[in-house]
């Protein structure tokens, strides 16, 4: 869509010159949302692709998946790897359920900024334990866990001016096992339930992570492997039918439903049982 508001592009090719910050400003990565609909109150795109971060790289503390990584690239770095993870980020990236095209342009770091609750690059790097790098105006940085930087539909923890660098997976989160399943109203509609079950090697514990049906992220961590009857009382205390998501993807009622079993289903597959 064409965005007849926009009378500027900036395209910097140094950290320096993202501190021109201005009112109407927009940071430009793959654009799939933003050339979607009118954004009126937009008035220049700054544009991140010429700051040349690069694709997914291992490194001594994980795995380093710049924000600008297309889905694409970084499905096709996932797909080689031999990490017990590596499957996850295949099945987040096709829920999705974006075409090609799309995942040649959509960006990781773009899926966690629009903060959507079904936004399947945060239920990833969530379930991951994953840590956001951020840059402040002036050359500053700081680091957060993917799980508190969506706050709810379309608000992120970043303050004005700062950027979403990169996103850091620990080595350790690459070990565990995985489980994820999804659910739409639709075969190829948005996700209105998503459920990642993690367990890290000799543990007898289990991490629950809840996206989509809710506002923002939610953890379940189990000490002890759960059954059936505690996984459900967890849930039920940890989200009441108020807690859950309402839009047109989805009621609160029937997200509340599915989502619990989802939860069973990743429960009984982390239990040696694997799918229904």
């Amino acid at each position: 869509m064409d965005l007849n508001t926009v009378k500027d592009i900036s395209r910097p090719s140094s950290r320096p010159e993202l501190d021109d910050v201005r009112p109407g400003d927009a940071w430009l990565a793959g654009g799939t949302w933003l050339f979607s609909e009118p954004q009126p109150n937009i008035t220049r795109l700054v544009d991140l692709s010429g700051l040349n971060w690069g694709g997914p790289r291992l490194t001594s503390e994980g795995l380093d998946i710049p924000a600008t990584t297309t889905i694409a690239d970084l499905n096709a770095f996932a797909a080689a790897a031999p990490w017990p993870a590596a499957p996850l980020f295949g099945q987040c990236c096709a829920a999705l359920l974006a075409s090609f095209k799309i995942w040649n342009m959509a960006t990781v770091g773009g899926n966690l900024c629009m903060a959507l609750p079904a936004g399947a690059m945060i239920s990833l790097t969530a379930a991951l334990n994953a840590l956001c790098l951020i840059w402040s105006p002036g050359g500053g940085e700081r680091q957060m866990a993917a799980m508190d930087f969506v706050r709810g539909p379309l608000d992120t923890a970043l303050a004005p001016g700062e950027v979403l660098r990169a996103i850091l997976v620990p080595h350790a989160a690459l070990a565990r096992r995985t489980a994820m399943r999804k659910i739409s109203l639709s075969r190829l509609g948005r996700s209105a339930a998503l459920v990642v079950g993690t367990q890290a090697p000799l543990s007898q514990g289990l991490d629950l992570t809840i996206t989509a049906s809710t506002p923002r992220p939610v953890r379940l961590a189990f000490a002890e492997f759960p059954d059936a009857v505690t996984l459900r009382a967890r849930l039920d205390a940890a989200l009441p039918p108020p807690a859950y998501h309402d839009d047109i993807h989805g009621r609160p009622d029937w997200r509340r439903h599915v989502t619990a079993i989802l939860a069973e289903e990743v429960r009984a597959e982390l239990a040696g049982g694997g799918r229904p």
